[in-house]
């Protein structure tokens, strides 16, 4: 089994960084024998809220994030970052969970690759 953790720093918009890491995120978590997490870490914290609203035809952060998710990934938002933010465990998508550098520590040593964005 191979395990994959992706690290995303950047905002969910205004880059591309965020929705490439997400794209491949996505398409491992498709393969057989792929695990995948996801830690959103500094502004990619905000890329876990809720309800996020884009104009038509523009992707949506917290889309993808449900789609890694429904195919058995994991999602982590850093809570300092969060807590800096003003974001609060209400405002996260069903998708992501509060999460911590502990559990980033863990997952990294989980992890056979870790890729960062």
């Amino acid at each position: 089994m191979a395990k994959t953790l992706f690290i995303l720093n950047d905002p969910p918009y205004g880059t591309e960084r965020n929705y490439n890491a997400l794209r491949l995120a996505g398409s491992l978590a498709k393969c057989e024998g792929e695990q995948v997490r996801v830690f959103l870490i500094g502004d990619a914290a905000a890329a876990a809220r809720a309800g996020q609203k884009v104009p038509q035809g523009y992707y949506n952060i917290e889309v993808m994030l449900r789609s890694v998710a429904k195919r058995g990934g994991e999602i982590g938002a850093c809570c300092a970052c969060m807590d800096a933010r003003g974001i609060t465990d209400a405002d996260l998508s069903d998708a992501a969970h509060r999460s911590s550098l502990d559990q980033l520590t863990d997952w990294t040593q989980w992890a056979d690759k870790v890729l960062v964005f």
